[in-house]
Formats: C-alpha cells, structure tokens, sequence
C-alpha cells in the first residue's frame, strides 16, 4: 500500500515536472516549482524510514572470459611494443643530443690544442735562433770549435775534407 503511494507521488510529481517544464522560463522558476511539488508530496511529520538489506557476495566466484582474456593480452602486447618503440626513439634523440655536445667539446679542444701548437711552434723557433744560441754562447765565453776539437761518435774524422757528391734523382716506387 505504501509503494502504491510512493508511485502515485512519484507519477504526480513527474506530471507536474513536465507541465512545470512548459511554462517555466527560467531554471530559478523550475527549481522552485520542483520544491513545491516535493513539500506537497511529504505525508507530514512522520520521516520516511527506510531498511538496509546486507547482501553476503563472498561465495560469488566471477566466471572466467577467454574472450576478454584475449583482448587483454592483445592491449597489453600492443601497449607494450608501442612503449618499447617510443623507448627507443626516445634513447636515440637523447643519445644524438649528446653526441653533439661531445663533437662541440672535441673541437673545442682541437682549437686549443692547435692554439697551444703554434704557440710551441714559436716558442721552438725562438729558441732554436742561430743567432740567438751564439749571443748566448758568447756570453757564457764558448768560441768556435778548434780543428781537431770535435770528435764524432761514429768514428768518422771531422778534420778531413769532403766532397759534395751529386746523385741522379729517383722516381718514386723504384
């Protein structure tokens, strides 16, 4: 009897939604009418009480489904080859940006290198001056060698006169 009365409220309230739906220009009006239509629906002082019925799903055992089963595994091998590929795009654009860094600080140091070069290059050259070892020879009180000063290691005599000889060019290969 209750529930008959519960659904006879519930279809008046639905049919006073819809004629309230017609002629209500703003959601301020609807709303209003809505409370209205629920106040006149409430059967006075008395709450409406209502039962909790417990409901024991633990014995329910969830049936297996080889079709689902399958679409899972065919996401997950997808899903997985699609993270390995980005993986892998992703380790080449890092590596390649660290290549380039390396290359950068490589010829970085190729111009330091070469700059340090050519400063042993002028260096080298300063100190190899002729003129420059006989000032310094001189200052010391070195002369140049007497004949028969200077003696080889090769055993040869420096004393005795050469001849400059003139050889007959070669080609390259023979």
């Amino acid at each position: 009897m209750a529930a008959t009365a519960m659904a006879g409220q519930q279809i008046e309230m639905m049919g006073t939604r819809r004629q309230s739906q017609g002629r209500a220009a703003t959601l301020a009006e609807r709303n209003r009418e809505l409370y209205e239509a629920q106040r006149r629906a409430r059967r006075g002082p008395t709450p409406e009480v209502f039962f909790t019925k417990h409901i024991d799903n633990s014995r329910i055992v969830k049936a297996d489904d080889p079709e689902r089963k399958r679409e899972m595994r065919t996401f997950a091998a997808v899903t997985s080859i699609l993270f390995v590929l980005v993986m892998v795009y992703v380790w080449q654009h890092f590596s390649a940006i660290e290549m380039g860094y390396n290359i950068e600080a490589q010829k970085v140091q190729v111009e330091h290198l070469s700059e340090q070069n050519r400063q042993l290059r002028l260096s080298e050259a300063e100190l190899t001056d002729p003129e420059r070892i006989d000032r310094i020879a001189k200052q010391l009180g070195l002369d140049a060698p007497q004949p028969g000063q200077v003696i080889r290691q090769d055993g040869s005599d420096s004393n005795v006169p050469v001849m400059a000889q003139a050889r007959a060019p070669r080609l390259m290969g023979q």
